[in-house]
């Protein structure tokens, strides 16, 4: 079963690309991600947007980061420190660049796992807890649609809800500050 339907000109091309392919492809269930390989997880994705009833742009949008998001997993150098160019986020970045320059969902692509990295590894209330949130605010140019993303990767199963409803948390004490 193919992990997505195309449903624009930009998805059939992503459809054709043999990088993404193999990337949907990989995977078995694991913690975190209990329906299998990445196409199924994005089916998931795919689905929730549809039941969301998102409009466009916003579920074209949503649909594309979906589709690239987790790809690059499989490409990932288990030898070594996942950061930088070793971490799937910034991998998925890099495939996404080849068919957008959007620095909206580029950011949304490389950053997807940040909130949860910082809400797993810093004391709520730390001053490195705020340092590293204001800087993943500071590199979002669309908040919303970053907060709209990590609430639709979070909603499958086998995902913690507390990492989200922290974020949520955080960004609307932040707004009510100032």
């Amino acid at each position: 079963m193919a992990a997505f339907e195309p449903e624009s000109e930009l998805e059939r091309r992503l459809a054709e690309d043999s990088t993404l392919a193999e990337g949907l492809a990989w995977g078995e269930p694991r913690s975190g991600h209990p329906e299998g390989n990445v196409g199924a997880h994005v089916r998931t994705l795919l689905e929730t947007i549809d039941g969301w009833g998102e409009q466009e742009p916003r579920r074209s949008e949503l649909r594309f980061l979906a589709i690239v998001h987790d790809a690059l997993k499989y490409r990932v150098r288990g030898w070594l420190p996942r950061t930088g160019e070793n971490h799937h986020a910034m991998r998925a970045r890099r495939l996404a660049e080849r068919y957008t320059s959007d620095e909206r969902l580029l950011a949304a692509v490389e950053l997807h796992d940040r909130p949860y990295a910082i809400w797993r590894y810093t004391r709520r209330g730390s001053s490195r807890e705020r340092r590293r949130l204001d800087e993943l605010v500071r590199r979002l140019p669309d908040l919303p649609l970053f907060m709209r993303f990590v609430e639709l990767d979070g909603s499958t199963e086998g995902k913690k809800p507390e990492p989200i409803d922290w974020l949520r948390d955080e960004l609307r004490r932040r707004a009510a500050l100032g």
